[in-house]
């Protein structure tokens, strides 16, 4: 008899974005450090709107931010 709820197992990625990140890009940055730089600028915005965008977005794709102590 088949299962009423088929499912597949996954494997799921954490990603950490390090705050503070770099600021400005750099000649010989890799892809990378272009993304984090530009992560770390989106999470540093002043709009609350925009916030709650990317931190909806980060909670998808499992991506999170570290800050430095």
């Amino acid at each position: 008899m088949p299962q009423s709820i088929e499912y597949q197992k996954q494997m799921t990625e954490i990603v950490y974005i390090n705050l503070p990140g770099p600021s400005e890009p750099e000649p010989g940055m890799s892809g990378g450090e272009l993304l984090h730089g530009f992560l770390a600028e989106l999470y540093k915005s002043p709009s609350a709107e925009l916030k709650a965008c990317v931190s909806s977005l980060c909670h998808r794709w499992n991506v999170h931010y570290v800050e430095q102590k």
